[in-house]
């Protein structure tokens, strides 16, 4: 169910077949020339699908229509397209006439008009960072100068002035720190202390201790590759890319033993004897085919002039072949037809199945006999030029993402590029309610979580805390836009934890086995989240949205896993390894894994990514810019912005980004499930998969009907002091309902005579009686009056009853001195007096019972 749709079926049964001779395809059908119907859509599309190319005809083009909401490209393919795609930047129509006769797009009264045509934000206007493609936002720039509230950089860059000297370096210079400009002022910060096993970069950051010297710059300062002696290897040894050697005989060994992955780069190939030219002799030499059947032995077992020369085996029933067979100077070979390939016997012909490979499609993917087809999901068409799915309407696609002081977006085909969020203190991590158009931020220096109406965010008076304790580091935020919760990472308290999306309720979902938990990503419709953490032992996991099926889905070949994103339409999972320099995908059960991009040109430091249709994006702290690339291919690397402070995160904003799911929470007239706190959806793993679980807060656990939640009550220690009377409650209390004792039963065993001794009590136990007596005085409220004659009733049967117990005690007591027998033994070796009690007791069974049986050895027995 999580798999891309891959559709096989057999050609026969795809098309639908003429039987009748009456029968007639629908309106929105095309009938072929051999009697099959196909979909309009598949009209000249560039692929015979009629089979016999009805389909393709330039009569059956000419009679294409389109839809009031498409654009008609016209020329001999009359192609169609959705109205939105028409002037959108971006040619469509295979004739390019979707983006001819379009007029400038208008910038808006707090935006500058680019020389291109692009509109960015007036704000971005010399700020020595070209904005513009064309860099025509820095032409003709004066002086900058600030306001009054404001500190200007050394850089000339404005910046509030209760920034300047506060401890964090706001200007890229660092100048607002600087000792001359902060004179008399308090300007550190308390210290970071980093792990055991970590080092601790100039900035105050803490990566893996093995990182430090190891020819990458880990540490944004680069201070962990400062002062560093490289270590020279052996002749014998071959040295990693990251300094570290190995023994020589593990470079190119198929298994990577550097870090990097340095041993297993630029390995030759193996000398492979393929190809009509070739010949392989059974003596596994390879010679020239000119030089078989030549009546020369060049073979060493001389296998080149074999008795099979000048036969042809495909006279004789095709040799076998499906498909085609070639007669060979030796032998011959059978190949197949495009789409189909040879089986295990070398001669039979089977279809590949281009579907089971990922990213063969970028949506659907249909396999057909010797061939394919890709298919979109509803909503998405595909697009003539690149052959992939894109949204059919909606919004241009929009990044948002992070750059220290604010947030950005960009459309993504440049023309607008604005600040939405000006002047915060550290922002880190971003997320989007898209259907209530909330965004979502943390802020790592003031340690809180923020929400604002996308329209309003602009506006600082309308910023709302949503977590503002209890908060450390909140290095990834998620948004379940289905359910109205919010998730996210904290990697110093080492926690993943969920709250509504106004913070009125939360819980610390996750706890153990986390080091460093950075990125997450929810998928609320099958209601799963997947996070990546970059501790000791790096991996990617998998949790429901209810904390519960936790399992790891990549736990090797990954270091400094930062970004991670989800596809939702294909149920793939796309992640950036800082440290490998590696864009990677993976399905959602961690099967498929492919590694899309590798460079340490445009992934020098990635730090997150986010896909839509058939594009990557990602950020590069490293490099200061944001990139986009093919996420099927991993080509076409493109620069969308660039200058950037210190770009984090990214959130590609689009309608059907976040689709419709249902909220089991309230449904069925349910008001959140029933639960007191928290109703979290529960992981779709099969039908009988229960919906959700109730949670509560912290500090408090759930009762047994697993809807409410109790608060759990410390055990007090024991005192040996009188507790003294409580005080009568200010209204009578319901007392507990009684609890059943269980009665106490203890056993003493006396070695010397094997006797076991069992004792039963029914009184209850201590925390019982507690309980009962407390019921007891809460019930109870007002103390009794005194009375001396119920005294006296009651405490003269107590003494008679003694009185008669101690008498029986005396009397059993002598009875069992007289039976009784004492016997004296006199040792004469140690001359040592040895007193033993015998009991010799009456037993209707057994008689009498004697002392324990001791074991003589032989030689201690005299034998005459």
């Amino acid at each position: 169910a999580h798999q891309p749709q891959s559709i096989n079926v057999v050609f026969n049964s795809f098309f639908l077949s003429l039987t009748d001779a009456a029968f007639k395809c629908s309106s929105d059908r095309l009938e072929c020339g051999n009697g099959r119907c196909i979909t309009n859509r598949w009209i000249c599309d560039g692929h015979d699908d009629c089979g016999d190319g009805t389909d393709e005809l330039p009569a059956t083009c000419a009679t294409k229509t389109c839809q009031q909401t498409e654009f008609n490209c016209g020329g001999v393919t009359n192609q169609c397209i959705p109205l939105s795609w028409h002037c959108d930047g971006r040619a469509e129509c295979q004739n390019g006439a979707d983006e001819k006769n379009c007029s400038a797009k208008q910038c808006s009264a707090n935006e500058f008009q680019c020389a291109n045509g692009q509109c960015v934000s007036s704000t971005f206007v010399c700020d020595k960072d070209d904005d513009c493609s064309d860099g025509s936002d820095e032409a003709s720039c004066p002086k900058p100068t600030c306001s009054t509230q404001s500190f200007q950089c050394n850089n000339s860059v404005c910046v509030p002035s209760f920034w300047r000297c506060d401890g964090d370096k706001d200007c890229a210079d660092g100048s607002d720190e600087w000792p001359q400009n902060c004179v008399g002022q308090h300007t550190k910060k308390p210290a970071v202390h980093c792990g055991l096993h970590e080092f601790q970069c100039a900035n105050g950051d803490c990566i893996h201790s093995s990182w430090r010297c190891d020819i990458a710059d880990d540490c944004q300062d680069r201070s962990d590759e400062v002062n560093c002696t490289r270590p020279t290897c052996r002749q014998d040894e071959f040295q990693c890319s990251d300094g570290t050697c190995i023994h020589g005989s593990r470079q190119c060994d198929k298994h990577p033993d550097c870090s990097d992955l340095s041993d297993e780069k630029d390995c030759p190939t193996e000398n492979v004897c393929e190809g009509p030219e070739k010949f392989k002799c059974d003596s596994r030499e390879c010679i020239s085919m000119d030089r078989v059947c030549n009546t020369q032995k060049d073979c060493s077992d001389s296998s080149d002039e074999s008795v099979q020369c000048g036969i042809n085996e495909c006279l004789t029933a095709n040799g076998g072949c499906s498909h085609y067979c070639t007669d060979l100077k030796i032998g011959y070979n059978c190949s197949c037809r495009a789409g189909y390939r040879l089986m295990m016997d070398k001669k039979t012909c089977e279809d590949i199945d281009e579907c089971a490979e990922p990213d063969t499609c970028s949506q659907k993917c249909i396999n057909l006999p010797g061939s394919y087809k890709c298919d979109c999901q509803k909503g998405y068409e595909i697009d003539p030029a690149s052959k992939t799915c894109r949204a059919e309407t909606g919004n241009v696609p929009t990044l948002y993402f992070t750059n220290r002081h604010e947030v950005r977006k960009i459309t993504v085909d440049h023309r607008e590029y604005v600040r939405l969020i000006p002047q915060l203190k550290n922002a880190v991590a971003l997320d989007i309610d898209m259907p209530n158009k909330t965004i979502f931020w943390s802020d790592m220096s003031l340690k809180k979580i923020y929400s604002s109406s996308l329209d309003v965010a602009g506006n600082s008076s309308h910023h709302t805390v949503v977590i503002g304790n209890e908060i450390e580091a909140p290095d990834g935020i998620a948004v379940d836009w289905i359910h109205g919760n919010i998730y996210w990472t904290d990697s110093v308290l080492t926690t993943i934890s969920v709250a509504t999306m106004d913070g009125s309720k939360r819980k610390t979902l996750i706890t153990n086995n986390l080091q460093k938990p950075r990125a997450i990503t929810v998928d609320p419709v099958n209601n799963f989240m997947y996070w990546t953490d970059w501790g000791d032992v790096a991996k990617i996991e998998k949790s429901g949205l209810n904390g519960a099926d936790r399992v790891a889905l990549v736990t090797d070949n990954i270091m400094w896993p930062n970004g991670i994103t989800l596809d939702i339409v294909n149920q793939r999972l796309y992640w950036v390894d800082s440290k490998m320099h590696t864009l990677s995908s993976i399905d959602v059960n961690g099967g498929t894994r492919r590694t899309l991009i590798y460079s340490e040109e445009t992934l020098p430091h990635p730090m997150s990514l986010t896909v839509f249709e058939e594009k990557v994006y990602w950020t590069d702290m490293a490099n200061g810019a944001v990139y986009s690339a093919n996420r099927l291919t991993g080509s076409d690397i493109t620069l969308l912005a660039k200058d950037l402070d210190q770009p984090e995160d990214i959130v590609l904003y689009h309608s059907l980004r976040q689709p419709q799911g249902k909220n089991w929470c309230n449904e069925s007239n349910s008001i959140n499930g029933g639960c007191e706190f928290l109703c979290l959806p529960a992981p779709l793993i099969n039908q009988r998969s229960p919906k959700y679980t109730c949670a509560c807060p912290d500090n408090m656990t759930m009762a047994p009907d697993m809807r409410k939640c109790v608060t759990v009550s410390p055990v007090a220690p024991p005192t040996d002091k009188k507790p003294a009377a409580p005080l009568p409650p200010k209204a009578p209390t319901k007392p507990a309902p009684p609890r059943r004792t269980v009665p106490t039963t203890a056993t003493t065993t006396t070695r010397p005579t094997q006797k076991h001794t069992t004792i039963s009590s029914n009184q209850p136990t201590q925390e019982h009686v507690a309980t009962a007596q407390g019921n007891r005085l809460v019930a109870s409220p007002e103390e009794a009056t005194s009375s001396h004659p119920m005294a006296l009733y009651v405490v003269l049967p107590i003494l008679v009853m003694s009185l008669l117990f101690f008498g029986a005690v005396f009397l059993w007591r002598n009875w069992r001195l007289k039976n009784t027998n004492i016997i004296h033994f006199d040792n004469p070796v140690y001359q040592k007096t040895t007193e033993d009690e015998l009991h010799i007791c009456s037993n209707s069974s057994e008689g009498y019972v004697y002392p324990a049986r001791q074991m003589l050895r032989m030689e201690d027995v005299d034998v005459a």
